[in-house]
């Protein structure tokens, strides 16, 4: 289970043991960490595992330090608890200051699921770190032998002590060394920045973004005196950086927008002027992302992209048939772009052997955690150019690490130069507002744009309002928007103890007075009655099987049950086995062993020999037969290459799959669904999010149902709670470029 330290819930944290079992007497008082031995430490820490507050594997870390320093100060097992504890609940580092000011979020309070309870009382964090400074908690940390403390003058830690001190900043070593590779690895593409714009020829860029921009079918482009085309000026910011950043919420285009910025970049390398036909070679450009379903889904989008590019306007630059060849469809997942190593955590591409690339472009970069990020810098040639694709305000990656997120973290004030303003105007006869100007913005400001009008949600889309209220933790107004009558919005309570609720919902999409005819909202039994009713005679052809295979997954796509928990009723495991139970009820499925028809089952690790990525959804099917024979199961997963085709898999082959008829926000990243309904806990845990809420959300497409158990919603703190993971990398950044 992932928690993070999170902020703006200023008067609620003190209930965070709300839902504990807590004794009834108050135990008898116990030292607090200052005055602790290193034995009385071990012993809480051992305790915090018992009560699920901490993993098994922090304790064990601690432990370990301690046999090999018996000496050991206890802050210092504790610190470094914490710190391996921090890295499963996202963060990079603990941060002593904080942790220290707010000490009940420095552990999984309340854990994820029912309450584990120990044979004795623990003591909370707040007791234990009761008294302590950050004077005493620094000064505890000086042995040099497991503490390497980080110069101020250069981000150097001596030796090859297993944690690092970075002012408040406790690191496992590998993640402070995963920091500052990726920090030194963008300050060097920002560093080339005044070199490609000088070598940019500026009229043909303008005049290649005008026709890549140029309003279709004669209308003029909507409100173009008033606004900025920010599509037009992000390729042109990407064009003129080594590393640059794309970000907007869905359906603002970014795969349209990189389409055009790898047409502009291959028309430059490309263009007749200024260099013989001899000269000329195109980029050599990959597309990425981190799951299989990502991929998958970039896929299908970025082909049609491509052939929506305005070709003949570009001939004037460049050979049209030669820039169309130059353009790739094909994408895939980091870890093949990469290399994977089987066993071990490097990949087959590093520094040592540079990916053959001058460009890499990566899609839904939200979910590419700290470790992944160093390891795609470390691969890329000093020439190459990275793009990242995302977007900042989604969830970030379930290991460690938020990196998009904290780099586009000033993108909505913009903070451009004077010099960048007016380079773009020149570039693309678009001005930025006054407003988005900053006489100190960074270097990576100028490299990050972001896309602020959508064209998947109209400006009558409840989706679209709900979405952007989530998003500047407006809980007010996420309170009344129920009472405005979007019909793309439901909300729907669902007791414990009443079936009937959830049993509309999931099987035909039906919300309280809202009927499925009506509304179109679908359950489903949409695609389970799909599979029996177009299911082919025995003697079907393969071509005939793959067509009704494609149908029922795409059937199975119009409705999707997400939640934000893995444990409990109102869990992935509660609700898979609760949604089973209802169907077979409705007669839907027959749940007899563990593999039937209909069953939708979910990829949980990659697995090359397959062909099949984390993330990815299949159904299980039940091929038609002859009568009289066994019947035959196999499941049906999407090809992944954006072909509309199948890929059929015999049940046991698949070893790491779950059932998926709920599936978690975070595992739902990279998908869209028609009818989306997102299911929130009876009560309230810190994984629920402002981040958490907004990626259920803009899942759906159509339809968005919020189904919460009887009682008081905990969506009011979830939109308060933004997540905040501990990290020094954009502190790094902009400490840096002051000192430059």
């Amino acid at each position: 289970m992932t928690r993070r330290r999170t902020k703006g819930q200023d008067g609620l944290t003190g209930d965070l043991f709300e839902h504990l079992e807590m004794p009834d007497a108050a135990p008898e008082p116990r030292p607090g960490a200052a005055r602790e031995t290193a034995g009385q430490m071990l012993g809480v820490l051992d305790n915090w595992v018992e009560r699920g507050w901490l993993r098994t594997l922090d304790a064990a870390f601690a432990r370990f330090l301690w046999t090999e320093a018996p000496h050991s100060p206890p802050l210092l097992l504790l610190a470094a608890a914490l710190a391996s504890h921090q890295l499963g609940r996202g963060h990079v580092c603990l941060d002593l200051k904080a942790t220290l000011e707010d000490p009940a979020f420095a552990l999984s309070l309340p854990p994820d699921g029912p309450q584990m309870l120990a044979a004795v009382p623990a003591q909370p964090p707040a007791e234990v770190l009761a008294g302590v400074t950050l004077a005493q908690w620094r000064a505890a940390l000086a042995v040099p032998d497991l503490v390497s403390e980080e110069t101020p003058i250069a981000d150097v830690a001596q030796g090859n002590a297993p944690l690092v001190l970075a002012g408040t900043r406790l690191y496992l070593r590998r993640y402070w060394q995963y920091e500052q590779d990726v920090r030194e690895g963008i300050e060097r593409r920002l560093t080339r920045a005044a070199q490609l714009e000088a070598a940019l020829p500026l009229d043909i860029a303008r005049a290649a973004l005008d026709a890549l921009f140029a309003p279709r079918n004669g209308e003029a482009r909507a409100s173009q005196a008033a606004r900025a085309d920010w599509q037009k000026l992000a390729c042109a910011l990407a064009a003129r950086s080594a590393f640059s950043i794309v970000t907007g919420g869905p359906g603002t285009g970014k795969t349209t927008t990189v389409v055009r910025l790898l047409a502009l970049l291959q028309t430059l390398a490309l263009g007749r002027a200024g260099q013989g036909a001899h000269a000329a070679r195109p980029l050599r450009i990959r597309l990425a992302a981190p799951t299989g379903k990502a991929a998958a889904r970039l896929n299908e989008s970025i082909a049609g992209a491509v052939e929506r590019l305005p070709f003949d306007a570009l001939q004037a630059h460049v050979d049209a048939v030669a820039l169309r060849n130059a353009i790739p469809t094909v994408v895939t997942t980091l870890h093949r772009v990469l290399g994977t190593r089987p066993g071990s955590r490097r990949f087959r591409h590093d520094a040592a052997n540079p990916l053959p690339v001058d460009v890499l472009v990566i899609d839904e970069a939200s979910m590419v955690d700290l470790e992944m990020m160093a390891a795609v810098l470390d691969a890329l040639p000093p020439s190459a150019r990275l793009i990242l694709l995302g977007d900042k305000d989604q969830l970030a990656s379930v290991e460690a690490g938020a990196v998009l997120g904290e780099l586009c973290d000033r993108a909505r004030e913009g903070h451009y130069t004077q010099a960048s303003r007016a380079w773009l105007e020149a570039a693309t006869g678009e001005r930025i507002d006054a407003a988005m100007l900053d006489a100190h913005g960074l270097p990576l400001d100028q490299a990050i744009a972001m896309l602020r009008e959508s064209h998947r949600f109209a400006s009558e889309s409840g989706i679209g309002a709900l979405a952007e209220l989530v998003n500047l933790g407006d809980a007010v107004g996420v309170a009344k928007i129920w009472s405005r009558g979007y019909e793309d919005l439901a909300r729907l309570v669902c007791p414990a103890d009443d079936d009937g609720p959830l049993r509309s919902l999931i099987v035909d999409g039906r919300v309280g007075k809202h009927s499925a005819a009506h509304t179109q909202r679908q359950g489903y039994r949409h695609y389970l009655e799909t599979m029996r009713t177009t299911r082919p005679e025995p003697g079907a052809t393969p071509e005939a099987l793959a067509g009704w295979a494609a149908g029922v997954l795409k059937a199975h796509g119009a409705f999707q049950l997400l939640c934000a928990l893995r444990r409990g009723p109102w869990g992935v495991e509660g609700l898979n086995r609760r949604v089973a139970r209802l169907l077979h009820e409705e007669g839907l499925i027959d749940p007899h062993g563990d593999w039937y028809a209909g069953r939708p089952v979910l990829v949980m690790h990659n697995d090359y020999e397959l062909g099949l990525m984390n993330g990815d959804i299949g159904i299980a099917l039940e091929l038609p037969v002859v009568a009289g024979e066994p019947p035959v199961l196999r499941v049906a997963f999407p090809a992944g290459d954006g072909s509309g085709g199948v890929k059929w898999v015999s049940p046991s082959r698949l070893q790491g799959v779950e059932t998926v008829f709920a599936l978690t926000v975070h595992k739902s990243q990279g998908s869209e669904f028609t009818h989306a309904a997102l299911v929130l806990p009876d009560t309230y845990s810190p994984i629920l999010t402002r981040e958490l809420v907004y990626t259920g959300i803009t899942r759906a497409r159509s339809f968005l149902t919020l189904a919460v158990p009887e009682g008081r919603s905990v969506l009011d703190r979830a939109v308060l709670a933004k997540v905040q993971r501990a990290s020094g990398l954009m502190a790094g950044l902009a400490r840096d470029a002051q000192a430059a």
